[in-house]
């Protein structure tokens, strides 16, 4: 039977590890990832352990600027609605894989609001940069 989220690192670990194992084997996003942001995992998932326990429990436990790396993602390669989606669905499939509950729940309407804001916010960008390539040829 599973259990809802709690606020310890055994849960923690246990959502990012297993969701980030995710990512890499998904073809799209894991080329993303692995071959192109060349993320440093020994380094990155402690900065996600800090990250979606501050975003659940609010601990402050997290400190930085996590959309600047996908824009630099995203100028070597653009990003569309379909790798928000695609983050969404693995998200969502690893969620429901090893937590239910009230506090479940709750990580992940906020994980939706935040691939919606970060969807839009990059949908935009490179309407901006469409404009200006579209202006200068």
């Amino acid at each position: 039977m599973k259990k809802d989220i709690e606020n310890n690192q055994v849960d923690i670990k246990l959502l990012v590890d297993t969701f980030y194992d995710k990512i890499r084997a998904n073809e799209l996003m894991g080329r993303i990832f692995d071959d192109l942001a060349k993320v440093n995992w020994e380094t990155h998932l402690p900065k996600m352990y800090g990250f979606w326990e501050n975003i659940l429990f609010q601990t402050g436990g997290y400190k930085g600027t996590p959309f600047l790396p996908h824009i630099k993602v995203n100028a070597m390669e653009t990003l569309s609605p379909t790798h928000f989606n695609t983050w969404m669905d693995l998200f969502l499939a690893n969620m429901d894989e090893h937590f239910e509950g009230p506090t479940t729940d709750d990580l992940k309407r906020k994980a939706f609001n935040i691939k919606e804001v970060w969807s839009y916010k990059m949908s935009y960008i490179n309407e901006q940069h469409e404009k200006e390539r579209n202006a200068n040829s």
